[in-house]
This record gives structure tokens, sequence and C-alpha cells, in this order.
């Protein structure tokens, strides 16, 4: 039996709420991995799901209603069980296209523009003829079961009834036994960091660092997926969920990451994706179009965010199979692997090294005998999964349980040489045979990979050159001073601890951490505030600019490897830009104690202080002398606004919505950036301090900032 607390449900350790019932366990919500709460109790993983009011954790990125791993759970391994969902007629149009694309596929399939050559490609597939082979099951109707909420927001499951009350709550009537439960369902962050680093990650040449080395009903360890560095950028493969915090928390500066591939749509793989789209800067993201598409229907459909908005949030590079496409430096090659839905694999080519991923696969040549024989395979594909390239230097291969998954069995059949340029992911480590030579995965950034290998040509100007391109005031820089940037740039070491700049001197240099971090305390405005800067961020400009004593104590926090440019040479690189104009508005907005307002507010405290930076630049203070109309219900606006002090009351066919205080935003970024009229008015009372923010302004910035998107589609009823 599951213990249940007091109110007669029980909160699972990752969220959502489990309530045992005659007719068995109910469980409300399903954030992702919850499988592993449940899939171990007396009565295994619930079979009756009911849907929170809103399935999508905006903050964290993160469905709530993930019911992929559960439905496979139930039908696959408790007999060909039905997995039944409770919800709105709403809910079900949702959810039927977000499991329609994980459990049956996509619908319409065009492939011969992702090959080089068309249909006439070397291995080109027929994709709706593998899955069809895979499926056990003809259509979601036979592992899926919708049950809907009446006029009276009523749902019948046997003998159980659930009402959704006026409350939002949940109430579940069994019997004489009535049990209430919360009807929003939190997610709960839960991961094992492995090892923090003592000093920030500094990232290699190469490098493969894995983020989870198990699969979706592992509740040991992470689902799959892994971290590879070239020339000091990092490019994620299917993240696992929190892969973010994770990085954060082990000591990795989560700007180093500028890429996702994503191999294909099933929960475990692309979860983590738009988790790492809502992070600070926008990512390139590489997949075939039509892995691509699976996403965005599953996740518009998810977020309720039209399809142009969240296109905008990233950048897509589609790969086209037979061509190279180069990432960071490297050779890639895509191929699509053999799976239950469109799944991708690759390998990539650096210096004297090379690297083979699988992904989701079955690599089986009897299996393969068979499907040939049965037609599934057109000749080519046939010979392109029989032809592995086992000669490569590095093979990262998938394992599990057939027919989806490759026999570890097989694996371990190979030869030994073979064998030992094996890595083994989407495994649980208890069934890891023994006595042979393949490596299991091994979670951490202190098990990350260091291959040996050739440095390029011209490393260090590469290394410099990055850290400048990621230097947002020198954006838009012409090339010819990238030259210039090479000739002034010195390196400086600080120690951990050392004092790095005295407040009160007269500033000398230019500073760009080039790796660890700094502190700074004694800010003027707000002598009690300490901020921290990490990599690729900058200081000591404001004081050179303005002609300043130094505004604060810098201290480094961990050993430091800073770049620096002398004052003269400083002021010669900049020449001809606006950075002095920018530096001094920046210095004046600051002195109202923006930092304070945006780092202590609801919406914004989750910012980096980059991003904090870069929305300072752009704000501007107002004092309302009288009670002022900021913005008209049913008319269009062209100003948002953050509240410094005072009121600001959101109203709604002139009744009063909510109160909007210190550090609140003013407005609705949609309606702002579309041109379209305010569903709300926006009252301010007199005396209220407002910094403004320009609808140009606006869409430049959450343009540069996907995430922050989010935080600002604040829900104001």
């Amino acid at each position: 039996m599951v213990s249940s607390e007091p109110n007669g449900f029980t909160a699972l350790p990752r969220g959502g709420y489990l309530v045992d019932t005659s007719e068995g366990y109910i469980q409300i919500g399903s954030p992702p991995e919850t499988i592993k709460d449940t899939m171990g109790l007396e009565k295994k993983t619930p079979l009756v799901f009911v849907l929170p009011n809103k399935f999508f954790h905006v903050e964290k990125g993160i469905s709530i209603a993930e019911l992929e791993f559960p439905i496979y759970f139930n039908f696959f391994f408790r007999g060909g069980k039905k997995t039944f969902i409770v919800c709105s007629p709403e809910q079900k149009e949702q959810l039927t296209i977000v499991l329609g694309e994980s459990l049956m596929g996509p619908q319409e399939l065009n492939l011969a523009s992702e090959f080089i050559d068309g249909t006439a490609s070397f291995g080109f597939p027929d994709i709706k003829a593998e899955m069809a082979h895979f499926r056990s099951y003809k259509t979601m109707e036979e592992v899926v079961e919708f049950v809907l909420f009446d006029e009276n927001h009523k749902a019948q499951f046997g003998k159980i009834t659930i009402e959704q009350l006026p409350s939002n709550e949940f109430l579940i009537v069994d019997g004489d036994k009535k049990i209430k439960t919360p009807g929003e369902v939190d997610f709960h962050v839960k991961y094992d960091i492995g090892k923090r680093l003592e000093e920030p990650f500094q990232p290699p040449i190469i490098g493969i660092t894995c983020l989870g080395p198990s699969h979706g009903f592992d509740p040991t360890d992470n689902t799959s997926g892994f971290i590879i560095w070239l020339n000091g950028q990092g490019i994620m493969v299917d993240p696992p969920v929190n892969s973010t915090e994770w990085l954060r928390e082990s000591n990795v500066n989560p700007k180093f990451i500028n890429s996702i591939i994503l191999t294909h749509c099933h929960a475990d793989h692309d979860a983590g994706t738009f988790q790492k789209i809502l992070e600070e800067s926008k990512i390139t993201i590489y997949a075939t179009a039509t892995v691509m598409e699976s996403f965005l229907k599953k996740y518009c459909s998810l977020t309720k965010i039209p399809r142009r908005e969240i296109t905008d949030l990233f950048d897509f590079i589609p790969v086209v199979i037979g061509r190279p496409t180069i990432i960071n430096g490297g050779e890639f090659y895509f191929h699509y692997a053999l799976h239950s839905i469109p799944s991708v694999g690759f390998e990539f080519f650096f210096q004297d090294q090379s690297f083979y991923y699988t992904s989701d696969h079955l690599n089986d040549p009897d299996a393969f005998e068979e499907m040939y024989k049965k037609g599934v395979f057109p000749e080519s594909r046939y010979q392109f999964l029989k032809d592995f390239p086992w000669d490569r230097k590095i093979i990262y291969h998938e394992a599990g349980v057939p027919p989806l998954h490759t026999k570890i069995s097989y694996l371990a059949s190979l030869p030994e040489e073979i064998q030992k340029r094996i890595t083994v992911y989407h495994i649980a480590a208890k069934d890891m045979p023994e006595g042979n030579h393949l490596t299991l995965a091994k979670f951490g950034i202190e098990n990350t990979l260091y291959p040996e290998i050739t440095p390029p040509k011209h490393q260090e100007a590469f290394q410099l050159l990055e850290i400048l391109s990621q230097i947002d005031i020198f954006s838009g820089f012409p090339i010819e001073k990238a030259k210039e940037f090479l000739q002034i740039v010195k390196e400086e070491r600080f120690r951990r601890g050392e004092q790095i700049i005295k407040k009160g001197t007269h500033g000398d240099r230019f500073f760009i951490i080039a790796s660890g971090n700094v502190r700074f305390e004694g800010l003027s405005g707000d002598p009690t505030a300490v901020k921290r800067y990490g990599t690729y961020e900058y200081f000591g400009e404001a004081s050179l600019i303005l002609d300043t004593a130094r505004q604060a104590d810098v201290f480094a926090e961990t050993d430091v490897l800073a770049l620096t440019i002398e004052k003269t040479r400083f002021f010669q690189f900049i020449r001809g830009s606006k950075l002095h104009e920018n530096l001094t508005k920046l210095n004046s907005i600051r002195e109202t104690n923006t930092w304070k307002t945006l780092t202590e507010s609801q919406t914004f405290r989750g910012l980096t202080s980059y991003q904090v930076t870069q929305l300072e630049l752009i704000l501007k203070l107002e004092t309302v002398k009288k009670e002022a109309s900021l913005i008209e219900e049913g008319h269009t606006f062209h100003n948002a606004f953050i509240v410094r002090s005072g009121t600001v009351v959101v109203m709604q066919n002139h009744k009063t919505i909510r109160e909007l205080g210190a550090g609140d935003f003013v407005g609705e970024i949609y309606s702002l950036t579309k041109n379209l009229p305010s569903n709300f008015s926006f009252i301010a009372w007199p005396g209220t301090e407002l910094y403004v923010l320009s609808e140009e302004d606006a869409i430049q910035y959450i343009k540069k900032n996907p995430g922050v998107y989010m935080k600002l589609n604040t829900v104001y009823n």
C-alpha cells in the first residue's frame, strides 16, 4: 500500500498527487519521470491520470502531463492494459496531438527532401513500414482512453466520481470516502549532480560528458543524454530534464552550450530540449525536418503558444542526410536509425578523431534479415544497416529491451577490439553483463571523457575570438576589430579570494572573464548588495568611459582567468561605436537601483546578470504624478512597464483583477509585440515610479533572450 497523508493523498517526490482508491491508484498530474516514483509500488503505475488545469509548467518549461512512459509501461509491461486520461474536451484535443506524435509517429512523411539524392540515396528508408513493423497496436485507442468531464465538471471511472471544483481542486468520491486534492501540480527537480567541481568547468577542445546513462524506466539513474564538447563549446544531445540545473550545480556555465541535436520526439529525449530553449540566450537546434515537425506539433499543443512564436525562440538548422553539417568545427553526418518513430543517429569527424552515436536503434543482423525478407526494408536500407562502421574510434551505442533497442548480449558478442571502443548508453547498470570489454556510460562532469587529439591550428586565436563573440557590447563590431582584439588583449590570472579591483581607485583596464567567477561587494546605491559574474561576462568599463572611480570591490570567488585591455587601447578599440552612449545610459539607470528591483522581482529574479544588464540598457524611469491610465482594455499599446515603487491596478470589464507592486511586469508581452489590443486596463496610482520598456526594445530583447518571453507571459486573472 502507498502511505497517504492525513488528507488522503500522497505528494509524489517529482510532483503530482497519488490517491489510493477501490479502482486502484489515481494520479493527479504527471510531471516527467514520475513513473519512477510509482512503478515500484504495490499496485504498480496508475492506470488513471487526471490532468491538472494547467499542464505546462512555464517557469521550468516542462509538461505536467508527460504520459508517454506510463502508457508504454501499462501496455507493454502490464499485459496490454489501457491508460485512462481524465480531462476536459479541450485537453483531450491537445493530448491527442502530443501522444499521436510519440505513440503513432507522424501521419505525413516526405523524407525525399531530407536526403542529398532524394529517394535514390543509399540507405533511404521506408519509415512508415518500419514504424508499422514495431507497433503491436494499430490505433491509439488500443492503448489510451479519454474520460471527459461533463458540463457539471464531473467524470466517472468505475465506481469513482471525479469532480473539478470551482476552486480548481479535484474531489474524488469513492463510496463513503471523499478526498480533495490540489488542482495545480508543481514539478520538483530531482537529480544527482555527482561531484561538484571546486573550480568552474573549462570546456576542452574535445570531450564527452554523460548527462544520463540509463532509460525512462530506471528509478536509480537519469535518462540518456550527453554533451559533446568541441572547440570549447558544448552540443547537447537529447538532454534529459533538469540538465541545466545540473550544469549549474556542477559548476558548469550553461552559456557554454550553444547547440542541441534532437534525435527524436519520445519524451525522454525531447523534454530537456524545450527546457534549454527557455534558457539564457538563443540556441541552435539541429534535426531533420521530420523530427522538428513532430517537436513543434507536440510543444505548440502543450503550451498553446502559436507555432510562429515557438520558432522565434530558437534557430533551427535542418540537417540533410548525406551532406556534412559543420557544428563547432566538427563535421557531422546524420542518418535515420531503426526505431518505432523517426529517429536520427550521427557520426562526426574532428581533427584525427571519429565518433559514432546510434541514438535509439535496433542493431541486430538477424532482425535485419527478417525485416528485409518481409519487405520492410528496401535493398539499400538493408545494406546500410548491415554495414555498421565499427572502425570508428569512439562508439556510443544504445542498448535495451528488443525489438525497439539493441540487445546487450549482441554488443557483448562483438570482437574484443570493437567492444573496447564502445560506450553503452540507455541501459540500467543492473542489466550490464559481466565478463566483457564494453564500457557503461558514467554520469557526471567529473567523468567527462577527454579523447586524445591533435589540436587544431590557430587554436589560441579561435578561443579568444570565441570569447569576443560572446560579449554583447561588442556585437556588430566589424571583422577588422577581431585582428585588433588579438593584438591588444592580455591574459591575467587571479587566485581564489584575491582582490581584483579596490573600490574608489582609478580605473586602468577593462576585464572579460575567460573562466571563473567574481564577486562584487560594496556597490554604490546599495552597499549591502552582492553581485556575481561568470564566464563571458565583463566589468570595469563604466569607470573607464565615465572617468569615475571604481564603484565596488571585486574579488575572485574562484581561480579566475581574465582577458584585460588597457584603458587607452580600450578607447581605441571602441571608437566609432555606441558603447560610450550605452554605458552612460547604463550608469544613469543603475543609480535608480534597477539591479535590486529586478533581482528581487517575482518575474525577473531568475535572470542572469547578463540578462539584467541588457534589460537595464533599454529601460527609462518615469514618475506618475497623478492617477494615469497606462494601458487601456481593447486598445493597442506601445509600451510595457516594470514597477519600481507604488501601485498599478489591473482591471477588466471595470472590475479590479489585481494590484501590482515593486518588480511586477505591467502589460501583456504577446499583445505588445504583435500590436494586438490589450485584454486589461492598467491604472497607475499617483507617485508610482515605473521603468518604461518600448515595443521595439521589447521585441529585440526577447529575440536575444527567448526564455524571458515565457516569464513575461503574466496571467493576471
